[in-house]
């Protein structure tokens, strides 16, 4: 290989996520891919040739990614701008009859979806996964620098709405991704469709599960909030049968759609043997804990998830439901909610947490040869003494965080 086209990025800390850190390390990189990993004077004497640049003060880390974003909720920020002082369904209605005063789509809409795109990625934040129900992040993707995967999302829990829906799902084109929104909102029947599409395309399913306790309610009993704010809206038939026992994960394993390809975003309100079976299947998990704290939700069993092998992305969810979308700040709040989650493990969940859960594993979340060189400088106030220190320096570091992103 010509040394003239290898890179040599080198920090005071290289955290590479699938070894322990390297103080005083590099990444060396050729035409975006990663060549190799470790100490700064290894990597000069085995590229002798290489253009060396140096990041003081800064750790070099992979880009983050966000799994679970809906863009084209980001012209709805005054929902979160103050305290809640309502219920979960009180939040819903709200939402819904802002969206109906400002419009779903449009310049306005399209230009607060892009810039909240934009913001995400001076973050430091390389995928985005978009939630929509409008083509406005299928259009941002095109253009955006990192990837976009956008998800169109179904809903309709009465039975009258299934033909519609599965004939609509039937004329989808094959590059559009698809997702159900949630138990309480999509019909059975279709959730195991939109499942069935997304095994056959090779492609993540992303639903909404366990976030308010109401969807158990539902779920177990067929009432509660959720089932009142249903049928104040027309939409509760009598179709849904009640489970009469156990939660969200039991009811979409008694359907077949937990694999290892279905990502259960919030997950809040899931214990016990529902853990287990999503050990079991391989199933992933995307927590939002900004969102979670403002709606007044819950907060996820995340050391339960851990201890079953089960490492979650981080999302930020919107800002109709979060006044601030930053992965960094949703790694802050978690350390803070759980201190005894350690450091290291929440970073993690902001990197190769959210490739798995993306299926993007195999090149992005972590440094390593043949991978994506896809780095970020983060620069750190401090000097970190130690490698557990390093991790609590970026964990607790909130926001704003800008790195340098370091060319490919």
């Amino acid at each position: 290989m010509n040394g003239d086209s290898i890179r040599l990025h080198c920090a005071p800390w290289v955290i590479p996520i699938s070894r322990s850190p390297i103080r005083d390390g590099g990444v060396a990189t050729s035409q975006g891919t990663i060549l190799a990993v470790g100490e700064r004077q290894e990597l000069r004497s085995r590229y002798p040739q290489a253009e060396c640049t140096d990041y003081p003060a800064s750790v070099l880390t992979p880009a983050l990614i966000n799994g679970h974003i809906h863009l084209e909720l980001s012209h709805l920020a005054e929902l979160a701008t103050a305290p809640l002082k309502t219920s979960f369904t009180g939040w819903i209605t709200r939402l819904l009859e802002l969206r109906d005063a400002l419009g779903a789509t449009g310049e306005e809409v399209e230009q607060a979806a892009l810039e909240t795109a934009w913001r995400q990625y001076r973050s430091g934040v390389s995928v985005l996964a978009d939630i929509g129900n409008t083509p406005i992040g299928r259009s941002l993707a095109a253009n955006f620098p990192g990837e976009l995967l956008a998800f169109t999302e179904y809903l309709g829990l009465a039975e009258r709405t299934l033909p519609k829906n599965l004939r609509r799902l039937d004329q989808e084109n094959d590059a559009v991704l698809c997702s159900g929104h949630a138990p309480y909102s999509t019909h059975s029947r279709l959730l195991q469709r939109l499942k069935e599409r997304a095994v056959a395309l090779n492609h993540v399913f992303p639903v909404h599960v366990a976030e308010p306790v109401a969807e158990g309610e539902m779920i177990r009993q067929g009432r509660g909030e959720i089932v009142d704010f249903i049928r104040q809206r027309g939409f509760w038939d009598g179709s849904f049968i009640p489970t009469g026992q156990g939660g969200s994960i039991q009811y979409l394993y008694d359907l077949g759609v937990l694999d290892h390809r279905t990502l259960c975003i919030h997950a809040i309100h899931v214990f016990g043997e529902e853990i287990r079976i999503m050990a079991g299947e391989g199933v992933k998990v995307c927590l939002c804990p900004g969102s979670n704290r403002f709606l007044s939700t819950g907060t996820a069993p995340v050391r339960e998830y851990l201890d079953h092998g089960i490492l979650p992305a981080l999302g930020t969810d919107s800002l109709a439901s979060n006044p601030e979308l930053s992965l960094w700040r949703e790694m802050r709040i978690l350390a803070e909610q759980h201190p005894a989650v350690e450091a290291e493990e929440i970073f993690r969940m902001a990197t190769q947490g959210g490739a798995e859960a993306l299926g993007l594993g195999h090149r992005l979340g972590s440094l390593e040869p043949g991978k994506s060189a896809d780095l970020l400088a983060v620069p750190v106030s401090e000097t970190p003494g130690d490698p557990a220190q390093v991790y609590r320096i970026l964990v607790r570091a909130g926001s704003p965080v800008e790195p340098i992103r370091i060319p490919q």
